[in-house]
């Protein structure tokens, strides 16, 4: 499979558009995002950035408008939306680990499953990444014996375990205790630096300083600002950033 030619961003979004009944919560949204870079989407609360954020794999279908993933048009349903789906990585607010299953086996089941890898190499490769996330000694446990930060560490290496293209967070630190946040975005930084393309919706503005790219900060369904990490923080453009702004930043 040759390379495509690095213009072609990775993901991209063209005139988006979606309801909830009366409620337009995306409206006309323009993104790309390159490959290797991370985005971070910001924004106050109901603004659209979760529904941004599932729409990328299809979790929410759009009313209008187009999203395509390494240059391939995302379908509507059927197996081609599974393949495409699986090359996107995905880590939710709640860790949605298999209660029954170990540690290790919430690893193995996407890559034994959905990629066809044999057993032992897939299993070779979950104790590689719960090592690299920080919980490979919990390899045999089940989700319920194990912290939020831990689970949701298990999570990171699950959706990694596919080799996705591009990973999605989505307020995957928000469920999690104070002292638990930290060792999560700590695994989250560790991976934007490595090269992972990721989009991260989240109110952790420590990490998209340290580890963003881009913020992109949104605002009743629509894109408002789209800046560097530093331009956003230090000049912000619109009324609305800036009064978001005050707002966080002075706590």
């Amino acid at each position: 499979m040759t390379d495509r030619p690095t213009g072609e961003p990775l993901v991209r979004l063209s005139g988006v558009n979606k309801w909830f009944g009366d409620l337009h919560v995306l409206q006309d949204i323009d993104l790309t995002i390159d490959r290797g870079e991370v985005v971070v989407v910001i924004g106050p609360s109901g603004s659209g950035k979760s529904t941004l954020c599932r729409a990328i794999n299809r979790l929410e279908a759009i009313q209008d408008g187009e999203i395509t993933i390494d240059g391939t048009r995302l379908p509507d349903e059927g197996k081609e939306l599974a393949r495409l789906r699986s090359d996107v990585g995905m880590v939710f607010q709640s860790f949605n680990l298999f209660a029954h299953k170990t540690v290790l086996q919430n690893v193995t089941l996407g890559p034994t499953t959905v990629r066809k890898q044999p057993k032992a190499e897939a299993e070779r490769r979950a104790r590689e990444l719960l090592d690299r996330v920080g919980v490979g000694a919990q390899a045999d446990k089940v989700p319920a014996q194990l912290s939020g930060g831990q689970q949701q560490r298990v999570a990171i290496a699950r959706a990694l375990a596919m080799d996705p293209k591009v990973m999605l967070f989505d307020e995957p630190t928000s469920a999690l205790d104070p002292e638990m946040i930290n060792e999560v975005l700590e695994v989250m930084t560790a991976l934007a630096h490595d090269g992972m393309t990721m989009v991260v919706v989240t109110h952790e503005m420590g990490f998209a300083r340290r580890a963003a790219n881009r913020v992109v900060f949104m605002d009743a369904g629509r894109i408002v600002e789209s800046a560097t990490p530093e331009t956003f923080f230090t000049h912000p453009t619109s009324d609305r950033a800036k009064d978001f702004l005050s707002k966080i930043l002075n706590h």
